[in-house]
């Protein structure tokens, strides 16, 4: 109990010459139990640290409105031709980069790195948006589809290879997450790979403050706490030891990407080989813009540096540029999915990570106030969390390469609940995957036929307002002539990229909602299996 008392007393000295003494007001009314998870809280918090983040996060002047905005445009450059490989403006190029790709993954030299600390909060769920199911036909999760992929993909290079590999998965989860993200690989036997190659980490977690700097308690013996951003990958990169693991297993190129995109390619060989043949140490998978207003950051040049700029520090005047093709001059849409290597970030991890700078995020937190000890839920912002950007690393790249891609085909991310604004969404993500899927079967020569049994004549895709389909690709690019979208789901352990479809579809009529799957082709009554 002496002992208890000494480290009770070192803790007080050491938070209040860090001006955070407050954070123990409340420590005679705890009780053992208590006291002793709020002392282990605490004994790995770093004060001044926190202290010097929140000076450093203030202290940038805030920025924001019209005149900050007028100096960035002009600083702003777009993606240069010479940086940029896209998936619609250089199809003669795909395969080259794609056989590129495979041959590393062949060579186990890939890995993916998933962030999915991210609770389903906006969802309505109370677990990690991993778990989510969107609502397709075989039930399956985020999680589940993801390494379906990844396992489609090492067969896909075991076969034209002939050498057996594996793809790693690191999984970045949160103090929140990582539990029940452990349950759920457990409870679904890791969904067919092995155990070995799928390693969970955790970002690390920093206390909210209020305006003055001072750390918030959400309890009287609890400290409120967040997680450090998506950009906390680096330090937690570092203090888990992955990097290390990543160089023990020969990984040399690593996909990072974000959990909630339903259509997001796995470890993309494409990407991947694009990245490689470029000589690129970092790379950004975009999409274009579909108008200038989109909220969603612009990957560009600012003073000679690449970095992603926020819809909300552009001016509209700029957002709105077009260049002589008529495309949005600023249009290279982030959508959190990179490529480095693994020296990159291991430099990163050594040397550039404690240059980053945090985001400050004002946020309405509940919180217990300190003079009467009662739980205030605020109306309106009360304090920030600081936060860093997986994005925020750009800057200290060699050689920068941007990769773009069709939206339809890769990008369609899941934030809010089906009851919300209608973007985002369950069903949203549910039709976006049907609706690529019922491409695939057509580009492989099959059809679709009505309730009638008419056929349901196919069209050219259009991408923004714009057919991607030219003469030369006109069959390798159809849809339905049909606005609703047709359920059609292929197990990703079929098909990783609409490739091998043939043998399936190809001059076959079918009436949906289809299922292929491992198991075969399902045609399903409406209501139910």
């Amino acid at each position: 109990m002496e002992e208890e008392g000494e480290a009770a007393a070192a803790l007080a000295q050491r938070l209040a010459a860090g001006g955070q003494g407050h954070v123990l007001c409340f420590w005679p009314e705890l009780g053992g139990a208590a006291r002793r998870a709020l002392a282990a809280e605490l004994r790995d918090m770093d004060v001044a640290e926190i202290n010097r983040f929140f000076r450093r996060a203030r202290g940038d002047g805030g920025g924001g409105g019209a005149a900050a905005a007028a100096g960035l445009d002009a600083r702003m450059e777009p993606v240069p031709r010479d940086v940029l490989g896209s998936a619609s403006r250089d199809r003669g190029l795909l395969p080259r980069w794609e056989s590129r790709g495979l041959a590393e993954i062949a060579g186990s030299r890939v890995a993916a790195l998933l962030l999915a600390g991210g609770q389903g909060t906006r969802l309505g769920v109370p677990y990690p948006k991993g778990m989510c199911d969107v609502g397709l036909p075989s039930r399956k999760t985020l999680f589940h589809l993801q390494a379906e992929r990844l396992r489609r993909l090492q067969q896909l290079a075991e076969e034209q290879h002939g050498t057996p590999c594996h793809i790693p998965w690191y999984i970045m989860t949160s103090g929140r997450t990582m539990e029940s993200t452990k349950e759920f690989f457990l409870k679904h036997h890791y969904f067919g790979l092995k155990t070995e190659n799928v390693i969970f980490f955790q970002q690390g977690m920093l206390p909210a403050l209020g305006f003055d700097g001072k750390i918030l308690l959400e309890e009287k013996g609890k400290i409120a706490m967040a997680p450090d951003g998506n950009g906390g990958l680096y330090r937690a990169l570092g203090v888990h030891g992955i990097v290390d693991d990543m160089e023990r297993r020969g990984v040399q190129s690593v996909h990072v990407y974000c959990v909630d995109n339903i259509l997001v390619k796995v470890a993309d060989p494409r990407f991947i080989g694009f990245c490689l043949e470029k000589g690129a140490d970092c790379g950004a998978k975009v999409v274009e813009k579909t108008n200038p207003t989109e909220p969603v950051g612009v990957v560009c040049r600012v003073d000679g540096v690449y970095q992603v700029v926020e819809y909300s520090e552009i001016s509209l005047a700029t957002a709105q540029k077009r260049g002589p093709d008529g495309r949005l001059l600023f249009n290279a849409g982030n959508i959190a999915n990179h490529y480095f290597t693994t020296a990159f970030l291991k430099d990163v991890v050594n040397t550039y990570e404690p240059r980053l700078q945090h985001h400050v995020a004002e946020k309405k937190i509940p919180h217990v106030d300190i003079a009467t000890g009662q739980p205030i839920q605020p109306e309106k912002p009360n304090g920030i969390k600081m936060e860093k950007f997986v994005f925020d690393i750009f800057q200290f790249s060699k050689k920068f390469v941007v990769y773009e891609v069709l939206r339809e085909d890769e990008f369609s991310p899941l934030k809010n609940a089906d009851s919300q604004n209608g973007k985002d969404n369950p069903t949203t993500a549910r039709h976006a995957l049907m609706s690529l899927h019922h491409c695939w079967v057509l580009n492989a020569g099959g059809h679709f036929v009505d309730e009638n049994g008419t056929r349901i004549p196919a069209i050219p895709r259009v991408t923004n307002g714009r057919s991607d389909a030219t003469p030369a690709d006109v069959n390798d690019n159809l849809k339905d002539a049909n606005d609703l979208p047709i359920q059609c789901e292929i197990s990703p352990l079929i098909s990783y990229g609409g490739e091998g479809l043939e043998k399936y579809v190809k001059d076959r009529e079918f009436r949906t909602p289809l299922i292929i799957d491992e198991d075969g082709i399902h045609e399903l009554v409406k209501n139910g299996m």
